[in-house]
């Protein structure tokens, strides 16, 4: 009986405590919120969020302020304490900003938070018509290069200007460089720092248009993480003994051992290529084969030590040294060699048969010497009777032609002798 009676005391028991407990919290005094909360401009896409503390509060709450960010109704996850009256945050143009803030006493559970206070910053323009895909580049630690697209709600006519600010100017600066390739606009503005400069303040990019139509973007931009340096230039090839030495010029912009460099590099025979990382301005790559031909480029790239960015400068031109055996030569060798062979035979066989001719003349056959010369004296004598043939015939004609000659003649002297 006492066995079943235990756990019906044990929930009692809890029932009991959670009782207590709500009434505890129901009677907990619930702190009054701040109050004058505002916001102001700092400078090109900053805002500051002040408020006054709430009236009497015990002194024995350690007093602090919770505060938060919300986006189009969605909350960022950025919330914050803080036993000061005011927030820094970065300016969203394109949607409706909210900021919320409360009173809480972090240690003690003698009052609840207070309820939160907000404000709002709405958006200026008409949905769409903002610049879209902002992308800025940090070039060699020199000048910034930025790129946009105009809004798709944005007539062709606009003009987007760009303005940028950092800690050390005393006022925003225009963006003068302007350019456009494929429908994507960008500007180019110097940016540059002492060398020895370890810290680099963020850069704040705000892109409007001076019609009150187009709606502006802000964008603030850590540099460290646009960071990419220039191509490595004046790249040099050696090779000494089996070793070939590499080397290129360095950076002047950048501070010394803060960049790193890929090398990479093929044999021509082969299309596999290899990257090695160097942190100098120089490689030496030993146990070559000093009858094929290499090839070589070299990029750099931001030490994580010295910058965030995750930027590659592009590559340098190709370089090669070295002697690469071209299987043409020899495929086109191997084919003229053998025909080279064959017409030189067969001209060798057709000379030596007319040199055999000359020194070697073949000996005449008795037999076909004396068909030859039979066979001549009978066209000869053929020949021969067949001229005193025609002979006679013509001689016969001559003398019938004389006779009837004188036939003819004989009446007409006979009759002229009568007369006389």
């Amino acid at each position: 009986m006492d066995r079943a009676a235990a756990p019906l005391r044990g929930r009692l028991l809890l029932a009991a405590c959670w009782v207590v407990a709500a009434g505890t919290a129901a009677g907990a005094k619930v702190l009054p919120p701040p109050s004058n909360l505002n916001y102001s401009f700092i400078q090109t896409c900053t805002l500051n969020w002040t408020w006054n503390p709430p009236e009497n509060i015990s002194s024995s709450c350690d007093l602090e302020y919770s505060s938060d960010i919300v986006i189009d109704n969605v909350p960022q996850d950025k919330r914050e304490w803080s036993k000061s009256c005011f927030r820094v945050t970065d300016t969203f143009l394109t949607k409706e900003m909210r900021f919320i803030v409360r009173s809480e006493c972090k240690y003690g559970n003698a009052s609840k938070p207070s309820r939160w206070v907000e404000t709002s910053l709405l958006p200026k323009g008409i949905p769409g018509t903002a610049a879209v895909d902002l992308s800025c580049v940090w070039h060699n630690l020199e000048y910034m290069a930025c790129t946009w697209r105009p809004g798709e709600n944005a007539s062709s006519d606009t003009n987007y200007t760009l303005f940028y600010w950092f800690d050390g100017l005393k006022s925003p600066e225009k963006c003068n460089n302007y350019s456009m390739h494929h429908g994507i606009s960008g500007c180019i503005f110097n940016l540059s720092f002492p060398k020895v400069t370890s810290t680099y303040p963020p850069i704040s990019i705000l892109i409007r248009d001076d019609s009150e139509e187009i709606r502006p973007v802000c964008a603030n931009k850590n540099p460290t993480t646009l960071v990419k340096p220039a191509t490595p230039t004046q790249v040099a090839l050696s090779k000494i003994n089996d070793e070939i030495h590499m080397e290129w010029s360095e950076s002047d912009t950048f501070p010394e051992n803060c960049l790193v460099y890929e090398v990479e590099y093929h044999n021509g025979d082969l299309d596999t290529a290899q990257i090695i990382k160097v942190e100098n301005n120089y490689l030496s790559i030993p146990s070559i084969d000093s009858n094929s031909k290499y090839i070589f480029k070299v990029r750099a790239k931001p030490k994580p030590e010295c910058y965030s960015s995750e930027l590659c400068s592009d590559w340098s031109e190709e370089k090669s040294i070295g002697e690469k055996t071209d299987s043409t030569f020899y495929f086109v060798l191997i084919i003229t060699i053998p025909l080279i062979v064959a017409v030189a035979t067969v001209i060798l066989l057709i000379y030596l048969k007319r040199l055999k001719i000359l020194i070697l003349p073949p000996v005449p056959d008795p037999r076909e010497m004396l068909k030859r010369m039979f066979g001549e004296q009978n066209e000869d004598s053929q020949g021969s009777a067949k001229d005193d043939s025609v002979n006679a015939y013509d001689r016969l004609f001559k003398e019938e032609e004389i006779h009837s000659l004188i036939l003819t003649e004989t009446p007409e002297y006979s009759n002229s002798a009568k007369e006389n």
